[in-house]
C-alpha cells in the first residue's frame, strides 16, 4: 500500500480515557477557586475529601453519558459513513475533560486515505454525516428530557 494511502480509514468518537480523567480529578480538587466547577454548584466552602468524591462523582456519571452518546452517534454515523475498524476509542484529550459535560471527539476521517479524502472534500457528503451527527444529538437529549421520545417533537 501507498505511503499516502494508509491503513487509517473511516470515522473515529472518542471518549475520555480512565487515566486522564483522574488527573483532571486532581487538578480541579486542588484549584483555589471551584466555583461553577460542577453544574454551577460552588465547592469553595468545602472540605478537599468532599470536593474530590463529588467531582469524582459527576465525572463518573458524565463519562458514563459521554459513552452512550458515542455509541448513539456511532449508530448514526454508520448510516452515512465508513467507520473505522475499531470506530469506539478513549484517549485524555484535553477537549474532553469538562467534568460536568458529556462530550465526544469525531475524527470523520482521514485525508490519508483517498476514499476517506473523496469524502471530506464532498459537500454532500459533509452534509449527510452532519445530519447524522445531529440526529444522534436529539436522541440523546431527547430521551434525557421528563417523557421524551426519540425522533418526536418537543
Amino acid at each position: 500500500m501507498a505511503r499516502g494511502d494508509g491503513e487509517a480509514q473511516g470515522a473515529t468518537v472518542y471518549t475520555l480515557s480512565d487515566q486522564a480523567s483522574d488527573s483532571e480529578a486532581a487538578r480541579l480538587a486542588d484549584e483555589e477557586n471551584r466555583a461553577d466547577v460542577i453544574a454551577g454548584v460552588d465547592l469553595s466552602a468545602e472540605p478537599d475529601q468532599i470536593a474530590d468524591i463529588l467531582i469524582d462523582l459527576a465525572q463518573r456519571e458524565t463519562k458514563g453519558f459521554s459513552t452512550q452518546f458515542a455509541r448513539t452517534l456511532v449508530g448514526e454515523l454508520k448510516t452515512t459513513s465508513r467507520l473505522h475498524k475499531h470506530p469506539l476509542k478513549a484517549a485524555g484529550f484535553r477537549v474532553l475533560k469538562a467534568p460536568d459535560v458529556p462530550s465526544v471527539l469525531i475524527e470523520l476521517g482521514f485525508v490519508s486515505n483517498s476514499e476517506d479524502l473523496k469524502q471530506l472534500t464532498s459537500e454532500a457528503w459533509r452534509g449527510r454525516a452532519s445530519d447524522s451527527i445531529v440526529r444522534a444529538i436529539e436522541t440523546f437529549f431527547t430521551t434525557r428530557l421528563a417523557g421524551g421520545v426519540p425522533g418526536s417533537p418537543n
